[in-house]
């Protein structure tokens, strides 16, 4: 019966609990590894879509090239001005624009010294709504930067805390911005950011004094206009600031990209990280293999009165070929069942500390079944790929030989 294919293999590997459990290990790191990894690169991607959605389909983000990650630190011969934004906001299909800048600066604040970003935001309030629109800022003390404000600041969420400086900061508090002292107006709400929690907003032209950046800018948000396509605005924008600054069609020293291309930016590179991990992690797989291979070949030394008590009583060589197959196959299955349990419960656990951490906007595990039952299948298929040649050795034993041999 089929059934005996399975119940003669699981008695078996209960039998020998032990060697069953080593011969299981190989499997279960490498299937927890894998799981864990996907597992933990879907969530980050998730949680990215969905911040980038959240943006909206109406945004474009200009930056100096190669600088989308890192506004305000972009290289010495490559800048964005506000001549640049001026440019843009007489772009046809652009509604509005705002620029910001940043860079990290030296914080001084109840004796202590620490270094942290500080962001130039513009004061005007449609423009302030459109950069806070797109970074998720949302007051939870105080007021925004306003028109007419100099020396003020608007901090991040981590400030809040007494962490930060040993001493907690207030609204209307005092602190020095490399020497220059402002003073605190207004709190952000968490966003989940450790960069963003920890930032400091300042007006952006008292930015542009202090660090001695006159006009300079790091990006420029832009929303489009009602009924406008972004692609075909970003087009506009394009040709605009190429004819402003003299480039040639594809020479261009700045860079152009709509929420969606961002996000598939990021997944791109998300997606690279995650398949060398795996890579790494497959070799616990090869690992593994190898050791249900080791075992099958000492089941069979150690089965060959069995295997010839078969073959004399009527068992054919596709007979034994198929028990010792299945048998190789439920190591693999149950060390990948294992090995699920385990890598869905490390992605789990991580998402819960990065919850705690820094938010629930990070990080987003959500359970792929397919993932799961195509890792299933891969594990037993891996198992019996690892029991063929010690398969084929069982099923080609002279019954004669094995019961004289025993």
């Amino acid at each position: 019966m089929l059934i005996d294919y399975f119940l003669l293999p699981w008695k078996e590997m209960k039998r020998r609990k032990v060697r069953s459990w080593l011969t299981l290990i190989g499997i279960i790191i490498g299937i927890a590894a894998i799981i864990s990894l996907i597992s933990l690169g879907e969530g980050l991607q998730n949680a990215l879509s969905k911040q980038f959605t959240a943006l909206g389909n109406d945004k474009l983000i200009i930056s100096a090239k190669g600088n989308i990650l890192s506004a305000g630190l972009s290289i010495d011969a490559i800048k964005i001005t506000e001549k640049d934004l001026e440019v843009i906001r007489k772009t046809p299909g652009v509604k509005k624009a705002a620029g910001i800048i940043y860079s990290t600066a030296r914080i001084e604040y109840n004796n202590h010294v620490r270094y942290f970003v500080i962001q130039g935001m513009p004061t005007d309030p449609e423009e302030r709504a459109l950069v806070g629109e797109a970074n998720y800022f949302h007051l939870s003390q105080g007021r925004s930067l306003q028109n007419n404000d100099k020396y003020k600041a608007v901090l991040g969420y981590e400030y809040t805390k007494s962490t930060m400086f040993d001493k907690e900061i207030f609204l209307n508090n005092k602190f020095k911005i490399n020497n220059q002292e402002f003073k605190v107006i207004g709190f952000w709400d968490k966003i989940g950011s450790p960069q963003d929690d920890s930032a400091i907003m300042i007006p952006l032209d008292t930015y542009q004094e202090i660090f001695n950046k006159p006009k300079e800018l790091g990006l420029i948000f832009v929303q489009t206009a009602a009924g406008e396509g972004p692609i075909k605005v970003a087009d506009n924008v394009k040709k605009d600031l190429r004819k402003y600054r003299k480039q040639k069609e594809g020479k261009e020293d700045f860079n152009i990209q709509t929420p969606e291309q961002l996000a598939a930016t990021f997944s791109t590179i998300i997606s690279i990280v995650e398949a060398v991990l795996i890579g790494i992690a497959s070799i616990s797989l090869l690992v593994g293999g190898i050791g249900i291979m080791n075992t099958m070949y000492t089941a069979v030394l150690q089965r060959t009165k069995e295997i010839g008590i078969l073959k004399a009583i009527g068992a054919k060589n596709s007979n034994i070929l198929l028990l010792f197959l299945i048998e190789s196959g439920l190591y693999g299955l149950g060390g990948g069942l294992i090995g699920i349990l385990i890598g869905i419960g490390f992605a789990k656990l991580v998402e819960w500390i990065f919850t705690i951490a820094v938010g629930p906007a990070f990080l987003s595990v959500q359970l792929n079944w397919w993932l799961i039952s195509g890792t299933l299948l891969f594990s037993f298929i891996v198992g019996c790929l690892s029991g063929i040649a010690p398969a084929k050795r069982a099923s080609k034993l002279n019954p004669v030989e094995a019961l004289r041999n025993e």
